[in-house]
């Protein structure tokens, strides 16, 4: 809603610079945007004195003119009719901002340069008339500002509103709040009606079909109207606010909803069947032509304005091509009306027609002020296009308003708002914005709101009132009672965002999708008919069928992500998701929720550079972020043993590792099945892993034990043994852990060889084993000694030999 001061102040007298009016506004809930001078733009705009005139040797309707701006000639080339020599006219230099943003530069026209523009009063916004030069009185100094030598000043302020305050969708709604704040009495215009004797009754009749929709509908008629152009200080007031003047009587009736923030209507009278009007709801199949000149399809329940035959208006929205206002209109039907909000929202989203008027009906207009507004109108259009005020007014009035009383407590309205105001105050806030306010006893009020706060229901409501008219920044500071107790943050939300913090420092990023899945994805990624995770969980109302259940695995979602991430030809992605699946208990029962993680790499191991080759990712790279996340997150060490092929579903036998911590068993890790890929249109391979988080957590520990540094040196001998290829490298890992030996400080698998020289059916492994005391330096005939005797044991255990 944009204000202007010079507006406002014919309401009520404004003491206040503009910048702590805003202030005030602001704090009072009318949030200031924006503070500026409407005429700011004229300051590049001079008064120029023609001192001569030359036909333009290239174009025979334009001339060339110098410009005399006391200081200086200006060559300017002008088109319009009325360039006469010694005449005063604006010109505006270049770098001239006009109000249709358009920038004034130097330019060449037809050859001929020009070093500025003489302007129209339309094209400075000073008015409509675009059909000659902005004439000036002979008197003005030339070379002096337009502004300043037309003595125009005036500041604008943009305040943005929010849907709870239609009431000051309106100048005098503003002027209220003003006035409220300045302590002043509002002023609102008088309102004479010199009216002929013929009978409004006589002429037109108003009959409402749909009175849920339509509670009231005011009508006058105007006769003998001369059309023509608004007087100046109308039109500058609606230029003022944005709004572009057409005519005298729509620039009244635009006028008015800008004053009043009641929308009106004007019809031609002599253009509407049979001369009455009726309100109904339009019925499936409906067509109307709007005032846009565009056909509007209707459907069931739309309120329409209709007269005696056809729509001539979708009501509170906008009027129709068929009963516009022309040229040759000498009677008037004035509507001034008050529709059901929800009616015209409805109506509003559903054609995508958004108007002055829907936006203030959506939001509830003031259901009392419907005649006053249409009195406004009616002499106005009396004063300004000469017409004549037929006797009376039709109140169509089916749903009549009734104000509700609220009662307001004193004590409670200070314990809700932190103050210590008196009775007396409170009753002389809520009167200050035109409330009523009676006593009930020494603490209560009966308050009833006046018709145009249809925001305020409730004693809540009129306790914001309070606040805001007393002041914000009024009101103590108070600090909520905080309890010195200090309470341990929760375990498993620490150690979920633990994990996150650890995945997202191996450059993976977070992932989140929906909790729902497609149907079908447990035949995508190949789940057994009696794994659990078929178990699904239907949802009543999906939002489609790609989110018909909820989801049993973290998995399908995570392989579409990496889809449409590849669709994008993003081709390397790290990502991870944290969240909840469900497991079907019956109908009966809650589902199961337990909470997952599922990470993925797919592409290039590294990141593309000079100093690194392209080369894919593997299983051991997942493998090496699961263990990485485990050391972070201080469990201990996983056993990875090869899976089962009847267990691997969605990753490829031979490629695919249960994780075992100890006796638990937290999920998987391995390379997507070839198939699963296939069934999720992914062309590349891709490597997962997946954990149970809440039998992870527990295995978390909760404090922290710090170990010393030894300060002996460390020594390292190799182990080469030639084994089974069935057997697992893990297995000798553990034994030689099993075996606890004090000095082993790492044991470190370094190599792995198959093929000849060794023998078929076997394997080479390499292992690193390093040593180090706390007490001492160790002595190579000791060290040697030891790691002979665990090498004799695994070759024993593991019927290990030697390399020759």
């Amino acid at each position: 809603m944009i204000v202007s001061l010079s507006w406002l102040k014919e309401y009520v007298p404004i003491e206040m610079a503009p910048l702590d009016l805003a202030e005030e506004l602001t704090m009072a809930g009318l949030e200031v945007e924006s503070v500026k001078d409407r005429f700011a733009y004229l300051q590049q705009v001079l008064v120029g004195r023609i001192a001569a005139v030359h036909p333009h040797p290239n174009a025979d309707k334009l001339q060339c003119c110098d410009v005399d701006l006391g200081d200086r000639m200006v060559a300017v080339v002008c088109g319009a009719p009325n360039v006469a020599v010694n005449a005063l006219a604006p010109l505006a230099l270049p770098g001239t901002v006009f109000p249709d943003d358009a920038v004034l530069e130097k330019n060449k026209i037809r050859g001929v340069l020009s070093e500025g523009m003489l302007c129209s009063a339309g094209e400075l916004g000073l008015g409509s008339d675009r059909s000659g030069l902005m004439l000036l009185e002979a008197h003005l100094s030339v070379g002096a500002p337009l502004a300043q030598a037309l003595e125009l000043s005036d500041t604008a302020l943009e305040i943005d509103l929010t849907p709870n305050r239609p009431d000051c969708l309106s100048i005098i709604g503003v002027a209220r709040e003003i006035a409220a704040i300045q302590k002043c009495e509002l002023r609102c215009p008088e309102i004479q009606i010199a009216a002929t004797k013929a009978k409004i009754d006589d002429h037109t009749s108003i009959t409402i079909e749909a009175p849920n929709d339509c509670p009231r509908y005011v009508a006058r008629l105007v006769d003998e109207i001369t059309i023509g152009p608004s007087p100046f200080w109308m039109q500058d007031k609606l230029l003022s606010v944005g709004v572009r003047p057409i005519n005298n009587i729509v620039d009244i009736t635009n006028f008015v909803l800008m004053e009043t923030g009641q929308p009106l209507h004007a019809f031609d009278f002599d253009r509407l069947a049979e001369n009455r009007i009726v309100v109904r709801t339009a019925r499936t199949g409906e067509t109307f032509v709007t005032l846009d000149q565009k056909e509007r399809g209707l459907t069931d329940g739309m309120l329409l304005i209709c007269d005696g035959k056809r729509p001539v208006a979708i009501a509170g929205v906008m009027g129709g091509l068929n009963s516009e206002i022309e040229n040759n209109t000498s009677r008037v039907l004035l509507e001034s009306a008050c529709f059901n909000p929800v009616s015209i929202r409805k109506t509003s989203k559903q054609l995508g027609l958004n108007t002055e008027a829907s936006h203030r009906f959506e939001r509830g207009v003031d259901p009392q002020g419907t005649i006053y507004a249409a009195n406004r109108a009616a002499q106005l259009m009396s004063d300004l296009g000469g017409g004549k005020i037929i006797d009376g007014i039709i109140d169509a009035h089916p749903r009549p308003f009734t104000p509700a009383t609220i009662r307001l407590s004193t004590d409670s309205t200070n314990r809700h708002l932190g103050t210590q105001l008196a009775s007396a105050d409170v009753k002389s806030h809520l009167e200050s914005i035109a409330f009523k306010v009676t006593p009930i006893d020494a603490d209560s009020f009966a308050v009833v709101p006046p018709s145009f706060r249809v925001d305020v229901t409730r004693p809540e409501d009129l306790m914001e009132e309070v606040a805001r008219l007393y002041g914000y920044n009024n009101i103590p500071e108070t600090y909520p009672l905080i309890p010195a107790e200090a309470r341990k943050p929760s375990r498993q939300l620490d150690a979920r965002q633990r994990v996150k913090e650890i995945l997202t420092g191996f450059g993976f990023f977070e992932a989140i999708n929906y909790s729902f899945m497609d149907r079908g994805a447990c035949d995508q990624i190949q789940l057994p008919d009696d794994d659990i995770r078929r178990r699904l969980v239907d949802i009543l109302n999906p939002l489609s069928e790609d989110h018909a259940v909820m989801r049993t695995s973290l998995v399908p979602g995570m392989l579409a992500a990496m889809r449409r991430n590849i669709v994008k030809q993003i081709k390397n992605l790290k990502l991870f998701e944290v969240g909840k699946i469900f497991i079907s208990q019956g109908a009966a029962q809650l589902p199961l929720e337990m909470e997952m993680l599922v990470c993925l790499w797919t592409g290039a191991r590294f990141n593309e550079s000079w100093l690194t080759s392209k080369t894919a990712c593997d299983f051991y790279d997942i493998k090496g972020i699961t263990e990485g996340l485990l050391t972070g997150l201080e469990v201990q060490k996983p056993h990875f043993t090869a899976l089962p092929r009847a267990d691997c579903c969605y990753l490829q036998p031979g490629f695919a590792a249960n994780i075992a911590l100890g006796d638990h068993s937290l999920g998987v890790v391995g390379k997507v099945h070839p198939r699963v890929c296939a069934a999720f249109d992914l062309e590349q391979d891709a490597y997962l892993l997946e954990l149970n988080l809440g039998d992870l957590y527990p295995l978390i520990p909760e404090h922290k034990y710090f170990q010393p540094l030894s300060k002996y040196p460390a020594t390292t001998r190799d182990i080469t043994l030639i084994i089974d290829q069935a057997i697992e490298a893990q297995a000798i890992l553990d034994q030689l852990t099993a075996a606890r030996e004090k000095l082993v400080e790492n044991i470190f698998l370094f190599d792995v060889f198959e093929g000849q020289p060794i023998p078929d059916g076997k394997k080479s492994i390499s292992l690193r084993i390093t040593y180090r005391s706390f007490e001492m330096t160790l002595e190579d005939e000791s060290i040697n000694r030891l790691h002979h005797d665990l090498t004799a044991k695994l070759l024993k255990v593991f019927k290990a030999t030697l390399p020759t």
